[in-house]
């Protein structure tokens, strides 16, 4: 399975998978129906998930039904289970909408659903996440992950969410981070797509963060909480949903 999804990689435009991926997709999960894994995002399970990587394929982590990944099932489980985020109302930005929420986040009545980005078609304001087009405190819930990680003046970046983020208001910022690294390393020399993807871990991105993280956050004046979120969770839990054990959630809050 593994070579196969590399094969097809290396063959074929990621973005053009992605598009076949949305035709196909019914076909597939249709297929992989079953009861040992489940999506939460839309309740469903199947027998087994999709393989997903860059350079390291990770076997069984894509969901079928809602194309999510292990960081997105576990945003939605702490969405779901411990904010009031689908009932209380809200100004809410988003950038780089991830497909496997956007349309459940616009059919939402309870929030003022902004999204943004710099180059992709579906968002709702073109813009530079280090130079917002938005007024001061404009937004009580900010959605920002992994994006952080392809941002080279990530301090701007933070400092621009930390503007735009209303007093009381919660930031939530993922980012991959290796817990084994105590301080993040960059390179702005290394440009190259391949050598960026060998050492950062993906092509396009900049940086590999380390567990300074959370203190460049706090740097900008967030207060930060590192929540484990999968410490509250079973073993059955975190296996049945496919979930990334012990991967820490910036809640930052103004």
């Amino acid at each position: 399975m593994q070579k196969a999804f590399k094969y097809l990689l290396n063959l074929f435009p990621r973005t053009f998978l992605i598009r076949v991926s949305y035709l196909v997709r019914p076909l597939v999960a249709f297929f992989l129906r079953g009861n040992t894994y489940t999506d939460p995002i839309d309740g469903k399970s199947y027998r087994k998930f999709l393989p997903y990587g860059y350079e390291r394929i990770r076997e069984n982590v894509l969901a079928p039904g809602t194309l999510s990944l292990e960081r997105h099932r576990l945003f939605w489980l702490y969405l779901t289970n411990e904010t009031d985020f689908f009932s209380k109302s809200l100004r809410v930005l988003h950038f780089a909408p991830e497909q496997a929420f956007l349309k459940r986040f616009r059919a939402l009545k309870n929030i003022e659903y902004t999204t943004t980005d710099l180059n992709s078609p579906i968002a709702d304001v073109k813009a530079d996440i280090c130079q917002l087009p938005f007024d001061d405190n404009s937004f009580d819930f900010i959605i920002c992950n992994h994006v952080l990680e392809h941002i080279p003046d990530d301090h701007k970046a933070m400092q621009e969410l930390y503007r735009v983020l209303a007093n009381g208001g919660t930031a939530i910022t993922q980012v991959p981070y290796d817990r084994n690294r105590k301080i993040t390393f960059t390179d702005d020399t290394i440009t190259d797509p391949k050598e960026r993807a060998a050492i950062f871990g993906q092509y396009d991105h900049v940086r590999i963060y380390g567990m300074d993280y959370f203190d460049k956050l706090k740097a900008v004046g967030f207060t930060v909480e590192a929540l484990d979120y999968t410490a509250t969770l079973s073993a059955e839990e975190i296996n049945k949903y496919r979930l990334p054990k012990g991967e820490l959630i910036p809640l930052c809050k103004k």
